[in-house]
């Protein structure tokens, strides 16, 4: 009787293990899927690294052979990116991901793909058509936590400079918001001035030393940018180096690291948002299964020369600032740090194009 319950066992087993490997030779003869990446500006660096590590997360790690990308650049109108996206529609992919020119005006499109069975994954700019996935960074967490930072660095009191970004730009009203609210808990900082930086080193760093000469008495600043054209401007201006928020460019980095006393938190819009997107396409399409919530969360890390414990949003990686390791002085300035999500390795080469 042991005997037979054991050749049971053995056949069960044998059984199984049969089960198992014929379910991975059949993951592993499927066919990649086709998944489209729609563009409607590749005028930054942001958006140019966004594209390199799209094509590197296909090649390598977990998605390696499982996705056929192809990506379509169409000059910056929504009327281009439409007719491009209608083109793609009629070549029947599996998933279209859109880094959207608009979030609106692209809905009846983006509703016709999903009406033909297509996967749509809207990131970075994201469309507000409910049936596309949303993949963005957490707007609302990001300058709260680098606020905070910022009243932690100052022990509550002092005056502070800031930035309003673009004017228009949704996203730097958000922001300045952002920063406000947190700031408002502390009555004795002090915003005495505004400027608008325009996400570029030269608006940024003119806007600041127009505020220092007009300030004796200035004790960190916020900035929507890059940070390095601010502690530029103190430098300029023969002014103590205070503590600056910004965001989390290369430059801005390295800048940091290299400037005696300087303090940085630098908040992160990653661009490996494209691969967050893709993961999530493979994800549904693998399973049929579609996540909960139509907006999916980022949560990239802060780059910083002070890690702290954030109270507002516990548990925050907090990355510190390293001139080799998270830095990079043989990479392009605008390369955007992290450079790469947990599930895959993407070096600062591969995100940077010199590779």
């Amino acid at each position: 009787m042991k005997s037979l319950s054991r050749n049971i066992g053995l056949a069960a087993l044998a059984a199984t293990m049969m089960a198992i490997g014929m379910h991975a030779g059949h993951t592993e003869d499927k066919k990649p899927y086709t998944i489209y990446l729609s563009n409607n500006f590749v005028g930054n660096d942001w958006r140019q690294q966004m594209e390199r590590v799209a094509t590197v997360s296909v090649n390598k790690g977990p998605l390696k052979g499982r996705v056929d990308l192809k990506i379509e650049n169409v000059e910056n109108t929504v009327q281009a990116q439409i007719n491009s996206l209608n083109n793609i529609i009629r070549q029947k992919p599996d998933a279209i991901l859109v880094d959207a020119g608009s979030d609106s005006a692209l809905n009846p499109t983006i509703k016709k793909a999903c009406d033909a069975g297509i996967v749509v994954i809207s990131f970075d700019q994201v469309v507000t058509e409910p049936c596309a996935f949303a993949v963005a960074s957490d707007w609302d967490r990001i300058p709260s936590v680098m606020a905070e930072w910022m009243a932690k660095q100052l022990g509550g009191k002092g005056n502070i400079i800031l930035d309003r970004g673009l004017a228009g730009a949704p996203i730097s009203a958000q922001l300045q918001q952002g920063y406000e609210k947190v700031l408002a808990k502390y009555p004795d900082i002090k915003v005495v001035g505004y400027y608008n930086g325009n996400y570029a080193l030269g608006p940024e760093q003119s806007g600041v030393a127009a505020l220092l000469a007009a300030n004796p008495q200035i004790d960190g600043i916020m900035t929507q940018g890059y940070g390095s054209g601010a502690i530029q401007a103190l430098k300029d201006a023969g002014r103590p180096i205070v503590p600056v928020v910004g965001f989390s460019y290369n430059v801005a980095a390295l800048t940091c690291a290299q400037t005696q006393g300087a303090k940085c938190i630098l908040g992160s819009n990653p661009a490996y948002l494209s691969s967050e997107a893709i993961k999530l396409a493979v994800d549904i399409l693998d399973t049929g299964k579609k996540p909960a919530e139509r907006s999916v969360s980022v949560k990239g890390d802060f780059v910083t020369t002070d890690p702290f414990e954030s109270q507002l949003y516990p548990g925050t990686k907090m990355i510190k600032i390293a001139v080799g390791e998270n830095a990079f002085p043989d990479q392009a300035p605008g390369l955007t740090l992290p450079i790469t999500p947990d599930w895959v390795e993407i070096t600062a080469a591969e995100a940077a194009g010199s590779k």
